[in-house]
């Protein structure tokens, strides 16, 4: 290529970028402005923390009474929120000199392996939900302070072997994804002056193979520091939308309208859920 040529194809390149930038600018200023609004501050709930209804009420009274905590339910009925929630108000009570966070690397068939970035991005997306709660009871500044400080602590499932837990509160989410040997890991990890809090929802396990979660609960079931809290779809607190959802797929799966069925007077969300689906 001819030096002119050279030149002429850097300023077409330089162009071209320009261009690119200014057609680019409105969705980076929107990017831009959804990030500091995520930036902004969280400030810390102010008043009592109360169940909100009978399952809450029996959850409650065995994170008060019991070291080992099974909450066994479908999403949206509040199990994560409410235990972090008494784990705050036991940290800030100094209770517990430490709040650990956990649960299984597996998400829809996906691991931590295929995630970019160091251990603490990678873990990221498993806790964020652990950690909008967390924003609730602390505040996002006190947050990132016990962060750092190491008050708060995110480990996957697999990096508590070895480890032994004591005067500190364990959530482990998402419990249903954790095989019967990690649940002898966890459960063989408790320490003096601690208590696991043990989150899951059966119907929601992404393991090729048997779940751990029910296997621990029968086997821990006569245990007098062991309680086991069971909720329904009935105690979704989500949104009533959301409680629809979790019906239409407790359903079964064989289930088709037809007008002739209707006597049963079936809810318009399964009618829904299934319209279309034979030729």
């Amino acid at each position: 290529m001819s030096p002119k040529s050279s030149k002429s194809a850097a300023r077409q390149e330089r162009r071209s970028v320009k261009t690119r930038a200014r057609n680019d600018e409105p969705l980076l200023r929107l990017v831009q402005e959804t990030d500091a609004i995520r930036r902004e501050p969280v400030k810390a709930r102010e008043g009592l923390v109360k169940p909100l209804n009978d399952a809450q009420r029996a959850y409650d009274a065995a994170m008060r009474s019991s070291d080992i905590v099974f909450g066994i339910g479908p999403a949206g009925t509040g199990k994560t929120w409410l235990s972090i929630m008494r784990a705050a108000e036991a940290y800030k009570a100094k209770l517990i000199t430490k709040i650990v966070l956990t649960r299984p690397a597996v998400e829809a068939g996906e691991t931590l392996g295929f995630l970019p970035g160091e251990l603490d991005e990678k873990f990221e997306p498993y806790i964020r939900p652990v950690r909008d709660a967390l924003e609730e009871a602390f505040g996002s500044t006190h947050l990132e302070y016990l962060l750092k400080k190491g008050a708060i602590e995110a480990r996957p499932l697999a990096y508590l072997r070895g480890s032994t837990i004591k005067d500190a509160w364990l959530i482990a989410d998402e419990m249903q994804n954790a095989t019967v040997t990690q649940f002898k890991m966890l459960l063989s990890r408790v320490g003096e002056g601690a208590k696991f809090i043990i989150n899951g929802d059966p119907d929601q396990c992404d393991l090729k193979g048997g779940s751990g979660l029910l296997d621990a609960v029968s086997r821990l079931q006569s245990i007098d520091e062991v309680g086991t809290v069971r909720f329904t779809r009935a105690d979704i607190v989500r949104s009533g939308l959301c409680q629809k959802v979790v019906a239409a797929y407790e359903s079964p799966s064989d289930f088709r309208y037809n007008a002739d069925n209707d006597e049963n007077n079936l809810e318009g969300v399964k009618r829904f859920i299934n319209a279309g689906s034979e030729s």
